[in-house]
């Protein structure tokens, strides 16, 4: 599929809401997320990669990044993006948009992911 079926796939570091798998069980639970993916593959095969965002009362693991400016994440309560947790959804799963992060903390997600993947 080109990109332009997708003009409005979510860019690299949007906070979106969508049903994400846990990971030890077959179930899901309706969270934001940061998209990690570029809009690329959105047009390309029509899915994201997004990072799984937990609330910051939860343990931290390594590699969480904080969100600071919970006005433009569109978040209401401290949170946490957790790189270790990763998840290919398709563009239809996402139920809004809720807003963004900073260069910075992008530039960290991504070089946690990049550590991970070695």
């Amino acid at each position: 599929m080109p990109i332009s079926d997708f003009p409005d796939a979510p860019a690299p570091g949007t906070v979106v809401v969508l049903p994400f798998p846990y990971a030890d069980r077959l179930a899901e639970k309706r969270r934001p997320a940061l998209v990690v993916s570029s809009q690329e593959l959105a047009g390309r095969h029509g899915i994201l990669w997004v990072a799984m965002i937990t609330s910051a009362e939860n343990a931290g693991w390594e590699g969480d990044v904080k969100i600071a400016d919970l006005d433009r994440s569109g978040l209401r309560a401290p949170s946490l993006i957790r790189p270790a947790k990763l998840a290919t959804v398709d563009l239809a799963r996402i139920i809004r948009r809720l807003g963004s992060i900073g260069e910075r903390e992008f530039a960290l997600v991504r070089a946690t992911i990049d550590r991970i993947l070695g």
